[in-house]
């Protein structure tokens, strides 16, 4: 694959310089996915979900040749990605989120935001988190161990486009083994609605480690010590993605060269969305 093209693109929603996004960048390099780009936002916006800067200017500014900081949200860095940084890009990795993104919290969060952008324009995306137990910190050099494992299983199935993944690593003290890898759903239920309220000022205070959960689901995979991967689709129901529809490992659409083409949608009936 020439070194010019990059298909592969990191970012995150805790900033440039966050542990999580130079652990993914770790990873990447132990992969030996090819040539890639870190585009991510120049400072923190955690929880800012899906937001995209539409009317005013975003500041662009280049570190070095691969690394990029972006004044903007998740999502803006990858359109931005995908419009202009890095036009050939075939897989968004965004991640790894200090903190999980389990169940509701993937409509908050700006990692998958990032990946959910990539995907309405047909490239294939993994979200990464590491959910982080009461009262502990994440110890990044096991986070690297944790998700080698899963990113080689993912990169190893067949892509369906208008779909992602969305990874949630346990948080566990030292490991001597790597963790059961399961798929399962997100799970729907609702987070503890509590707030501490102080005249006309509210704090949310629910309690994340014990919010409702679904046995199966994600969030009890990953409380129960294992490795979440949760395949998300963009399309909703009667909805149908078209062509292109990529052959093989998801590994040799990252690696195609071939120039990379945006999704058609059509409803079931037939109907087929303007180009």
């Amino acid at each position: 694959m020439s070194e010019s093209r990059t298909t592969v693109v990191l970012t995150n929603d805790d900033g440039i310089g966050a542990p999580g996004i130079l652990a993914l960048e770790e990873a990447v390099l132990a992969l030996g996915l090819g040539p890639y780009r870190v585009i991510a936002p120049a400072g923190a916006c955690s929880g800012c979900g899906h937001r995209v800067t539409t009317h005013e200017p975003i500041e662009i500014t280049h570190l070095d040749e691969r690394h990029t900081a972006i004044a903007g949200t998740p999502a803006d860095c990858a359109r931005l990605a995908i419009h202009h940084l890095a036009p050939d890009v075939r897989l968004i990795l965004s991640g790894i989120n200090a903190g999980g993104n389990l169940g509701t919290d993937t409509f908050h969060s700006g990692t998958v935001a990032a990946v959910r952008e990539g995907a309405t324009f047909g490239v294939a995306g993994i979200a990464l988190s590491h959910y982080i137990a009461r009262g502990r910190t994440i110890d990044w050099s096991i986070a690297i161990k944790l998700v080698l494992p899963a990113l080689r299983l993912i990169l190893d199935r067949p892509w369906q486009p208008g779909t992602f993944w969305n990874v949630n690593l346990p948080h566990l003290e030292r490991p001597e083994a790597i963790p059961p890898i399961v798929d399962c759903p997100v799970d729907p239920s609702p987070h503890p609605l509590n707030y501490r309220i102080d005249g006309d000022r509210a704090l949310y205070s629910g309690n994340y480690q014990n919010r409702p959960r679904v046995e199966g689901a994600d969030i009890s995979v990953c409380f129960g010590g294992s490795i979440a991967v949760s395949p998300i689709s963009i399309a909703g129901p009667g909805v149908i993605v078209g062509e292109p529809r990529p052959s093989g490992r998801l590994v040799d659409f990252c690696t195609e060269q071939n120039a990379r083409k945006d999704l058609r949608f059509h409803l079931a009936d037939g109907r087929s969305s303007m180009p």
